[in-house]
């Protein structure tokens, strides 16, 4: 499975496509969705409701996700990296936190 992007930040999203695809993720079409959601997501500010996903896949014809599908996945996903914000940070050695404290 390949992904592409195009239109407005079509570049970056490729960009985000490329540095975190894996084979593991080409294996599995909800993982290449998912990973697509999180790629448009880091382009698009107000979620689920400007986005719009279709699937290609060979010798099937193209399938549309539905507006619901998609704000579920946005959902979803927003959820998952608002989890990983919230992990506690590492303390920073004292001799770091002296040179931080000055700028």
């Amino acid at each position: 499975m390949e992904a592409n992007a195009i239109g407005r930040s079509g570049k970056t999203v490729r960009e985000f496509l490329e540095k975190h695809y894996t084979d593991d993720i080409a294996k599995s079409d909800d993982k290449c969705i998912k990973l697509t959601v999180r790629a448009l997501l880091e382009v698009v500010q107000s979620g689920g409701k400007n986005i719009e996903l279709a699937v290609m896949r060979k010798g099937q014809p193209l399938e549309i996700l539905d507006t619901s599908t998609v704000e579920k996945l946005v959902e979803e996903t927003e959820k998952r990296k608002g989890m990983r914000k919230q992990k506690p940070k590492r303390k920073q050695p004292e001799k770091l936190k002296h040179l931080n404290a000055g700028h």
